[in-house]
């Protein structure tokens, strides 16, 4: 019989309130209360140390602002050169993994966790969780808020005050309530911006 830990990371309804669940979640806590309120930001190898521990797997030094919220952090891997700005909240029941060079604004939200529409499923305290992936690259506007079982591609785009609740492509451009793909993203992004905000340099 599957744990009910072994169920949540499989994708099945499970009870997260039962005690190996609720005793990992209860020493992420504290480790997140440090980082959050008792390291000065200029110390900078204790926060690092500290960050390194509450993530499952990182490549390289991540970069992320107090205050930071997590339910679980063991079931999150992030890449190399990983920045997210104040107030990140992931909540990683059904695992976060993260790519290379990716950059989160403030408030960005990352919810793999779900619950049932019927409420009296919900009052039996079940849940499900799916996962979420970054790819490579990918900026994530602030405000903006992913849902479990997406996938973002490559080098993609999410604006600022957007809900994605489906797959987005990689080199995209999207935003929206829910999130649309507006355009690719190409060479020509890269001369308009060099033209518009680089011409002293050029």
């Amino acid at each position: 019989m599957l744990s009910n830990k072994q169920k949540m990371l499989a994708g099945f309804a499970h009870k997260p309130n039962d005690r190996e669940l609720a005793q990992l979640r209860l020493e992420n806590k504290k480790r997140l209360f440090q980082y959050n309120t008792q390291i000065c930001p200029s110390e900078i190898e204790k926060r690092t140390a500290l960050i390194q521990q509450i993530l499952g797997k990182s490549k390289g030094i991540p970069h992320i602002n107090a205050p930071f919220f997590c339910d679980y952090g063991c079931f999150i891997e992030v890449g190399e050169n990983f920045f997210a700005n104040y107030h990140c909240t992931l909540l990683d029941s059904g695992g976060i993994k993260i790519g290379d060079n990716v950059m989160f604004a403030p408030n960005v939200s990352l919810y793999t966790v779900g619950h049932p529409l019927d409420p009296e499923l919900r009052q039996q305290d079940w849940e499900q969780a799916l996962p979420i992936i970054i790819g490579n690259n990918v900026w994530i506007g602030g405000n903006t808020v992913i849902l479990g079982g997406v996938t973002i591609g490559d080098n993609s785009v999410i604006g600022a005050g957007s809900l994605v609740n489906k797959n987005i492509p990689a080199n995209s451009l999207a935003m929206g309530s829910p999130a649309k793909v507006i355009r690719q993203i190409n060479e020509q992004d890269r001369i308009n911006y060099m033209n518009k905000y680089m011409t002293d340099y050029v």
